[in-house]
């Protein structure tokens, strides 16, 4: 059986955006992730939640928010260093910890536009893990389009009391503070929308449900309840009616965040699939000795080199702050549906094997599926590129 965090049969192509510190970096990472997360995975999924601890063992060796300023309590790391920390968790299918969601969504926005109260409140206790981030955008009937969003927060005084349900927020169980997208101006549109970081812990929130997911069902995901809930005026970030361009400034960095990981999962089910049909006895032979196996991974192997080679290209114009909305936009959409490709076809060799969960090949298909809509559906991506292609038409 080939096993969870297996690397037989790396076909990666050589890469130059990492420098030996990001490597040693990396090999700090990955022994964390093999020694800490790897044997205890399945009991979280069966759990539907990871440990606490969990967060702050991370937490003392760095994983979390690498990328925020000494400051702050990082220690001012480019976000090499988050990338990093994505491509080591999925190059092992660990889909449990939420901590892409708490060091690549939640925490660039306090960065970029908390006051300074703000940031020093919340920034240290979510490098070490005390705190835990969640980002509360989408809701029951306001997904991709964020602008339609019915939760309520009304000035009062010095406060804002708010109102309103957040759905299918990942760390929902565990969070400690939810950035929250609000209406501050119902009348207002995409410019009526404004983020404000809540505290759990404040008088009317309430948790739904760990929700029952088809894949990554070690992270915690939930319904969120806001009942005049009354947060200090301090907590907006940016200023009001600035949500929905600070999101739309913030989306490029998530969507190249799942391709990061998308890239990586279909590097490794390649490589568990190798190794797989070179052991698996058939017809007298192996079946890697099958033209239809050897084509099938050749053409996804070459697939997924183009993949790699687009992806590491729009990480590096998002270093040097190039990263325009449109390009985040087709990386994420071609290189999940690639993932998504890569997972089913693999997952075929493996005949029965593949259909059960103690095969990593059969996680990373369910795990995969969700990657075409987190951080807007390829529909959405696919919008916002023909709308750039007509537009800028000659």
């Amino acid at each position: 059986m080939v096993e969870r965090g297996s690397n037989s049969g790396d076909f990666s192509i050589p890469r130059d955006l990492f420098s030996p510190e990001h490597e040693q970096y990396r090999a700090s990472v990955r022994r964390f992730v093999e020694s800490e997360l790897v044997p205890h995975h399945d009991a979280w999924e069966k759990a539907g939640i990871v440990p606490r601890d969990v967060w702050r063992r991370a937490g003392e060796i760095g994983m979390l928010c690498p990328s925020i300023p000494e400051e702050y309590g990082g220690f001012g790391g480019d976000w090499l260093y988050n990338v990093v920390v994505i491509e080591e968790l999925w190059r092992h299918g660990i889909s449990g910890p939420g901590f892409m969601v708490h060091s690549d969504l939640c925490a660039p926005y306090i960065l970029a536009w908390g006051s300074e109260e703000v940031k020093q409140r919340y920034l240290p206790k979510m490098v070490t893990g005390e705190i835990i981030g969640a980002l509360g955008m989408t809701e029951p009937g306001a997904g991709s389009d964020v602008k339609t969003i019915r939760t309520r927060a009304v000035r009062e005084g010095d406060d804002y009391v708010i109102d309103g349900q957040k759905v299918y927020i990942s760390n929902g169980q565990l969070a400690d503070i939810v950035v929250t997208a609000c209406k501050t101006d119902p009348d207002g549109g995409a410019r009526g929308v404004s983020l404000i970081v809540v505290p759990t812990d404040t008088p009317g929130f309430a948790r739904g449900r760990n929700l029952d997911k088809i894949g990554m069902k070690a992270q915690d995901t939930s319904e969120l309840f806001y009942a005049a809930v009354r947060v200090p005026a301090g907590n907006l970030l940016g200023g009001e009616g600035r949500g929905f361009s600070m999101m739309m400034t913030k989306l490029a960095q998530e969507r190249l965040a799942q391709a990061v990981r998308s890239a990586v999962v279909c590097e490794q089910a390649i490589q568990w699939t190798v190794a797989y049909t070179r052991e698996r006895k058939a017809f007298g032979g192996t079946i890697a000795d099958f033209q239809n196996t050897q084509f099938t991974l050749a053409t996804l192997a070459t697939e997924t080199m183009a993949a790699r080679v687009f992806t590491d290209w729009c990480i590096k114009r998002f270093l040097d702050g190039e990263l325009s909305a449109v390009d985040a936009a087709k990386v994420k959409l071609l290189v999940t549906d690639l993932h998504c490709k890569v997972v089913d076809q693999c997952l075929q060799f493996f005949g029965g094997y593949g259909y059960m969960t103690e095969y990593p090949i059969a996680r990373a298909y369910v795990d995969a599926r969700i990657t075409r809509i987190a951080g807007g559906a390829a529909e959405v991506m696919k919008q916002i590129i023909g709308r750039d292609l007509f537009e800028n038409a000659a």
